[in-house]
Protein backbone atom coordinates (compact mmCIF):
# COMPACT_ATOMS: atom_id res chain seq x y z
CA UNK A 1 0.00 0.00 0.00
CA UNK A 2 1.32 3.44 -0.98
CA UNK A 3 2.33 5.62 1.95
CA UNK A 4 1.00 9.17 2.07
CA UNK A 5 2.84 12.16 3.51
CA UNK A 6 1.78 15.75 4.17
CA UNK A 7 4.50 18.41 4.10
CA UNK A 8 3.87 21.92 5.37
CA UNK A 9 6.41 24.36 3.95
CA UNK A 10 6.81 22.23 0.82
CA UNK A 11 7.85 25.24 -1.29
CA UNK A 12 10.85 25.95 0.96
CA UNK A 13 14.37 24.56 0.73
CA UNK A 14 13.77 21.58 3.01
CA UNK A 15 10.26 20.94 1.75
CA UNK A 16 11.40 20.64 -1.86
CA UNK A 17 14.21 18.22 -1.05
CA UNK A 18 11.94 16.18 1.21
CA UNK A 19 9.28 15.98 -1.51
CA UNK A 20 11.93 14.67 -3.94
CA UNK A 21 13.09 12.09 -1.42
CA UNK A 22 9.62 10.81 -0.60
CA UNK A 23 8.50 10.68 -4.24
CA UNK A 24 11.64 8.68 -4.98
CA UNK A 25 10.57 6.23 -2.28
CA UNK A 26 7.14 5.82 -3.87
CA UNK A 27 5.14 8.01 -1.48
CA UNK A 28 2.06 9.97 -2.44
CA UNK A 29 3.06 13.48 -1.35
CA UNK A 30 0.70 16.28 -0.35
CA UNK A 31 2.01 19.80 0.21
CA UNK A 32 0.50 22.75 2.04
CA UNK A 33 0.99 26.14 0.37
CA UNK A 34 -0.29 29.61 1.17
CA UNK A 35 -2.48 31.31 -1.40
CA UNK A 36 -0.68 34.33 -2.85
CA UNK A 37 -0.93 36.65 -5.83
CA UNK A 38 2.49 35.52 -7.08
CA UNK A 39 3.84 32.06 -7.87
CA UNK A 40 5.94 30.60 -5.07
CA UNK A 41 6.54 27.08 -6.35
CA UNK A 42 9.89 27.58 -8.10
CA UNK A 43 11.72 25.04 -5.92
CA UNK A 44 9.26 22.25 -6.81
CA UNK A 45 8.32 23.16 -10.39
CA UNK A 46 10.60 20.37 -11.66
CA UNK A 47 8.40 17.90 -9.76
CA UNK A 48 5.25 19.05 -11.54
CA UNK A 49 2.94 16.26 -12.67
CA UNK A 50 -0.04 16.45 -15.00
CA UNK A 51 -3.13 16.57 -12.77
CA UNK A 52 -4.96 14.34 -15.27
CA UNK A 53 -2.29 11.63 -15.03
CA UNK A 54 -3.66 8.78 -12.88
CA UNK A 55 -0.06 8.07 -11.84
CA UNK A 56 0.43 11.55 -10.35
CA UNK A 57 1.71 11.40 -6.77
CA UNK A 58 2.29 15.05 -5.87
CA UNK A 59 -0.67 17.20 -4.82
CA UNK A 60 -0.76 20.74 -3.47
CA UNK A 61 -3.39 22.24 -1.17
CA UNK A 62 -4.04 25.79 -0.10
CA UNK A 63 -3.82 26.27 3.63
CA UNK A 64 -1.98 27.99 6.43
CA UNK A 65 -0.82 27.16 9.95
CA UNK A 66 -2.91 30.09 11.19
CA UNK A 67 -6.12 28.31 10.12
CA UNK A 68 -6.79 25.37 12.43
CA UNK A 69 -10.16 24.46 10.90
CA UNK A 70 -8.63 24.16 7.44
CA UNK A 71 -5.89 21.92 8.84
CA UNK A 72 -8.44 19.57 10.40
CA UNK A 73 -10.34 19.33 7.09
CA UNK A 74 -7.22 18.61 5.06
CA UNK A 75 -5.90 16.00 7.46
CA UNK A 76 -9.27 14.24 7.46
CA UNK A 77 -9.35 14.21 3.63
CA UNK A 78 -5.73 13.22 3.04
CA UNK A 79 -5.37 10.79 5.98
CA UNK A 80 -1.56 10.83 5.78
CA UNK A 81 0.77 8.23 7.26
CA UNK A 82 3.40 10.88 7.95
CA UNK A 83 3.20 14.62 8.62
CA UNK A 84 6.26 16.85 8.32
CA UNK A 85 5.85 20.33 9.80
CA UNK A 86 8.49 22.44 8.04
CA UNK A 87 6.44 25.64 7.76
CA UNK A 88 7.52 28.68 9.76
CA UNK A 89 8.70 32.26 9.64
CA UNK A 90 12.24 30.92 9.56
CA UNK A 91 14.50 33.95 9.32
CA UNK A 92 16.13 34.75 12.67
CA UNK A 93 16.89 38.40 11.92
CA UNK A 94 13.37 39.01 10.60
CA UNK A 95 11.91 37.57 13.80
CA UNK A 96 13.14 40.65 15.69
CA UNK A 97 11.13 42.84 13.32
CA UNK A 98 8.08 40.55 13.26
CA UNK A 99 8.04 38.85 16.67
CA UNK A 100 4.27 38.40 16.91
CA UNK A 101 3.98 36.90 13.43
CA UNK A 102 6.95 34.63 14.16
CA UNK A 103 5.41 33.42 17.41
CA UNK A 104 2.07 32.75 15.74
CA UNK A 105 3.38 30.77 12.77
CA UNK A 106 6.54 29.18 14.12
CA UNK A 107 5.30 28.43 17.64
CA UNK A 108 1.52 28.32 17.90
CA UNK A 109 1.28 27.08 14.30
CA UNK A 110 2.91 23.83 15.40
CA UNK A 111 0.34 23.46 18.19
CA UNK A 112 -2.51 24.05 15.71
CA UNK A 113 -1.18 21.32 13.44
CA UNK A 114 -0.72 18.85 16.29
CA UNK A 115 -4.22 19.61 17.56
CA UNK A 116 -5.58 19.20 14.02
CA UNK A 117 -3.95 15.75 13.81
CA UNK A 118 -5.61 14.84 17.11
CA UNK A 119 -9.02 16.29 16.21
CA UNK A 120 -9.05 14.64 12.78
CA UNK A 121 -8.27 11.29 14.39
CA UNK A 122 -5.41 10.66 11.98
CA UNK A 123 -3.09 7.78 12.89
CA UNK A 124 0.15 9.23 11.61
CA UNK A 125 3.75 9.91 12.53
CA UNK A 126 4.55 13.58 13.08
CA UNK A 127 7.85 15.40 12.52
CA UNK A 128 8.47 18.84 14.02
CA UNK A 129 11.25 20.96 12.54
CA UNK A 130 13.05 22.18 15.63
CA UNK A 131 16.18 24.31 15.46
CA UNK A 132 19.66 24.75 16.90
CA UNK A 133 18.63 28.38 17.57
CA UNK A 134 16.81 27.01 20.62
CA UNK A 135 20.22 26.55 22.28
CA UNK A 136 21.16 30.18 21.69
CA UNK A 137 23.60 31.28 24.40
CA UNK A 138 24.26 27.78 25.80
CA UNK A 139 27.93 26.93 25.06
CA UNK A 140 28.71 24.21 22.49
CA UNK A 141 28.80 21.39 21.75
CA UNK A 142 25.01 21.06 21.92
CA UNK A 143 23.09 17.78 21.94
CA UNK A 144 19.64 16.50 22.92
CA UNK A 145 20.36 17.05 26.63
CA UNK A 146 21.66 20.62 26.30
CA UNK A 147 19.50 23.28 28.05
CA UNK A 148 17.74 25.77 25.80
CA UNK A 149 18.62 29.47 25.97
CA UNK A 150 17.08 31.10 22.87
CA UNK A 151 18.32 34.54 21.85
CA UNK A 152 15.66 35.58 19.35
CA UNK A 153 11.87 35.52 18.94
CA UNK A 154 12.45 32.78 16.38
CA UNK A 155 14.43 30.65 18.83
CA UNK A 156 11.83 31.20 21.56
CA UNK A 157 9.00 30.20 19.19
CA UNK A 158 10.87 27.03 18.25
CA UNK A 159 11.25 26.16 21.94
CA UNK A 160 7.45 26.43 22.30
CA UNK A 161 6.96 24.17 19.28
CA UNK A 162 9.49 21.68 20.65
CA UNK A 163 7.78 21.39 24.02
CA UNK A 164 4.24 21.25 22.66
CA UNK A 165 5.37 18.40 20.39
CA UNK A 166 6.71 16.50 23.39
CA UNK A 167 3.51 17.26 25.30
CA UNK A 168 1.34 15.76 22.55
CA UNK A 169 3.63 12.74 22.42
CA UNK A 170 3.48 12.17 26.17
CA UNK A 171 -0.12 13.31 26.73
CA UNK A 172 -1.87 11.67 23.77
CA UNK A 173 0.52 8.88 22.83
CA UNK A 174 1.23 10.41 19.42
CA UNK A 175 4.27 9.37 17.42
CA UNK A 176 5.67 12.91 17.51
CA UNK A 177 9.35 13.59 16.93
CA UNK A 178 11.52 16.71 17.15
CA UNK A 179 14.37 17.04 14.68
CA UNK A 180 16.78 19.59 16.17
CA UNK A 181 18.58 20.56 12.99
CA UNK A 182 21.64 22.74 12.92
CA UNK A 183 22.18 25.09 9.98
CA UNK A 184 21.75 23.28 6.69
CA UNK A 185 22.14 24.98 3.33
CA UNK A 186 22.01 24.37 -0.41
CA UNK A 187 21.63 26.19 -3.73
CA UNK A 188 17.89 26.35 -2.89
CA UNK A 189 18.48 28.35 0.29
CA UNK A 190 16.57 31.63 0.46
CA UNK A 191 18.53 34.57 -0.87
CA UNK A 192 18.40 36.56 2.39
CA UNK A 193 20.06 33.82 4.46
CA UNK A 194 23.73 34.54 5.06
CA UNK A 195 25.24 31.60 3.16
CA UNK A 196 23.16 32.17 0.03
CA UNK A 197 23.65 35.94 0.32
CA UNK A 198 27.40 35.32 0.20
CA UNK A 199 27.41 32.85 -2.69
CA UNK A 200 25.07 34.99 -4.79
CA UNK A 201 27.30 37.98 -4.13
CA UNK A 202 30.36 36.00 -5.19
CA UNK A 203 28.70 35.08 -8.49
CA UNK A 204 27.62 38.67 -9.17
CA UNK A 205 30.99 40.16 -8.23
CA UNK A 206 32.81 37.63 -10.39
CA UNK A 207 30.52 38.57 -13.30
CA UNK A 208 31.22 42.27 -12.79
CA UNK A 209 27.63 43.10 -11.80
CA UNK A 210 28.43 44.16 -8.21
CA UNK A 211 31.49 45.39 -6.36
CA UNK A 212 30.59 44.75 -2.73
CA UNK A 213 28.49 42.71 -0.34
CA UNK A 214 27.52 44.14 3.06
CA UNK A 215 27.74 41.84 6.06
CA UNK A 216 27.10 41.89 9.80
CA UNK A 217 28.82 39.70 12.39
CA UNK A 218 31.61 37.70 10.73
CA UNK A 219 32.73 36.05 13.97
CA UNK A 220 29.59 33.98 14.64
CA UNK A 221 30.37 30.24 14.59
CA UNK A 222 27.93 27.89 12.90
CA UNK A 223 27.65 24.20 12.10
CA UNK A 224 26.65 24.18 8.42
CA UNK A 225 25.56 21.01 6.61
CA UNK A 226 23.98 20.06 3.29
CA UNK A 227 20.16 20.21 3.23
CA UNK A 228 19.48 17.07 1.11
CA UNK A 229 21.30 14.97 3.71
CA UNK A 230 19.30 16.53 6.53
CA UNK A 231 15.89 15.81 5.03
CA UNK A 232 16.94 12.19 4.73
CA UNK A 233 17.55 12.36 8.47
CA UNK A 234 14.01 13.67 8.98
CA UNK A 235 12.62 10.66 7.14
CA UNK A 236 14.74 8.27 9.20
CA UNK A 237 13.31 9.73 12.41
CA UNK A 238 9.80 8.73 11.39
CA UNK A 239 10.92 5.19 10.50
CA UNK A 240 12.24 4.53 14.02
CA UNK A 241 10.51 2.05 16.30
CA UNK A 242 9.75 4.71 18.93
CA UNK A 243 9.32 8.50 18.72
CA UNK A 244 12.27 10.46 20.05
CA UNK A 245 14.16 13.73 19.58
CA UNK A 246 17.36 13.94 17.53
CA UNK A 247 20.06 16.50 16.77
CA UNK A 248 21.32 16.57 13.17
CA UNK A 249 24.65 18.34 12.69
CA UNK A 250 28.12 17.94 11.18
CA UNK A 251 30.08 18.96 14.28
CA UNK A 252 31.86 21.61 12.21
CA UNK A 253 32.76 25.04 13.52
CA UNK A 254 33.08 27.47 10.62
CA UNK A 255 32.79 31.17 11.33
CA UNK A 256 30.83 33.34 8.92
CA UNK A 257 34.22 34.75 7.94
CA UNK A 258 35.49 31.23 7.13
CA UNK A 259 32.49 30.65 4.87
CA UNK A 260 33.06 34.01 3.16
CA UNK A 261 36.77 33.30 2.60
CA UNK A 262 36.08 29.81 1.20
CA UNK A 263 33.38 31.08 -1.15
CA UNK A 264 35.40 34.00 -2.52
CA UNK A 265 38.60 31.97 -2.90
CA UNK A 266 36.71 29.32 -4.85
CA UNK A 267 35.82 32.01 -7.38
CA UNK A 268 39.37 33.39 -7.47
CA UNK A 269 38.43 36.58 -5.59
CA UNK A 270 40.00 38.44 -2.66
CA UNK A 271 37.18 38.70 -0.13
CA UNK A 272 38.73 41.66 1.70
CA UNK A 273 38.31 43.82 -1.39
CA UNK A 274 34.59 43.11 -1.67
CA UNK A 275 33.14 42.62 1.84
CA UNK A 276 32.02 45.62 3.88
CA UNK A 277 30.52 45.82 7.36
CA UNK A 278 26.97 47.12 7.90
CA UNK A 279 25.61 47.27 11.45
CA UNK A 280 22.04 46.92 10.15
CA UNK A 281 22.71 43.20 9.75
CA UNK A 282 23.56 42.73 13.43
CA UNK A 283 21.00 41.08 15.70
CA UNK A 284 19.90 42.78 18.94
CA UNK A 285 21.09 39.64 20.75
CA UNK A 286 23.73 37.51 19.06
CA UNK A 287 24.29 33.76 19.19
CA UNK A 288 28.04 33.29 19.30
CA UNK A 289 28.48 29.58 18.60
CA UNK A 290 26.29 26.65 17.53
CA UNK A 291 28.12 23.33 17.12
CA UNK A 292 26.08 20.16 17.18
CA UNK A 293 26.74 16.67 18.49
CA UNK A 294 24.76 14.21 16.36
CA UNK A 295 26.06 11.03 18.05
CA UNK A 296 22.55 9.88 18.95
CA UNK A 297 21.34 10.12 15.35
CA UNK A 298 24.39 8.16 14.22
CA UNK A 299 23.87 5.43 16.80
CA UNK A 300 20.08 5.06 16.57
CA UNK A 301 19.30 6.13 13.01
CA UNK A 302 22.52 5.39 11.17
CA UNK A 303 22.59 8.99 9.97
CA UNK A 304 26.04 10.39 9.12
CA UNK A 305 26.54 13.62 7.09
CA UNK A 306 29.08 13.47 4.28
CA UNK A 307 29.22 17.05 2.97
CA UNK A 308 31.28 19.36 5.19
CA UNK A 309 31.06 23.15 5.20
CA UNK A 310 33.96 23.91 2.87
CA UNK A 311 32.54 21.60 0.18
CA UNK A 312 29.07 23.05 0.78
CA UNK A 313 30.36 26.58 0.11
CA UNK A 314 31.89 25.47 -3.18
CA UNK A 315 28.70 23.65 -4.23
CA UNK A 316 26.66 26.79 -3.60
CA UNK A 317 29.08 29.12 -5.40
CA UNK A 318 29.16 26.88 -8.48
CA UNK A 319 25.35 26.71 -8.49
CA UNK A 320 24.94 30.49 -8.21
CA UNK A 321 27.52 31.14 -10.93
CA UNK A 322 25.57 28.80 -13.21
CA UNK A 323 22.21 30.27 -12.17
CA UNK A 324 23.39 33.78 -12.99
CA UNK A 325 24.09 32.70 -16.56
CA UNK A 326 20.44 31.72 -16.93
CA UNK A 327 18.80 34.25 -14.63
CA UNK A 328 15.25 35.05 -15.69
CA UNK A 329 14.80 31.96 -17.87
CA UNK A 330 13.21 29.94 -15.06
CA UNK A 331 10.06 32.08 -15.39
CA UNK A 332 9.43 30.73 -18.89
CA UNK A 333 6.94 27.87 -19.27
CA UNK A 334 6.43 27.49 -15.53
CA UNK A 335 3.22 25.78 -14.41
CA UNK A 336 0.70 28.05 -12.74
CA UNK A 337 -0.80 27.17 -9.39
CA UNK A 338 -4.01 26.28 -11.20
CA UNK A 339 -2.07 23.60 -13.13
CA UNK A 340 -0.98 21.80 -10.00
CA UNK A 341 -3.04 18.75 -9.00
CA UNK A 342 -5.07 19.10 -5.82
CA UNK A 343 -6.86 16.53 -3.74
CA UNK A 344 -9.71 14.89 -5.60
CA UNK A 345 -8.61 15.84 -9.15
CA UNK A 346 -7.03 12.53 -10.12
CA UNK A 347 -10.24 11.05 -11.49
Amino acid sequence: MTKKALITGITGQDGSYLAELLLGKGYEVHGLIRRASTFNTSRIDHLYQDPHDPEAKLFLHYGDLSDGARLVTLLHEIDPDEVYNLAAQSHVRVSFDEPEHTGDTTGIGAMRLLEAVRMAGVNCRYYQASSSEMFGATPPPQNEETPFYPRSPYGAAKVYAYWVTRNYREGYGMFATNGILFNHESPRRGETFVTRKVTRAVARIQAGLDDYVYMGNLDAIRDWGYAPEYVEGMWRMLQADEPDDFVLATGGNFTVRDFVVTAFEHAGLDWEKHVKFDERYLRPTEVDALIGDASKAKDKLGWVPKVQTDELARIMVDADVELLKHEGRHWIDRPTLEDWPTFGTRA
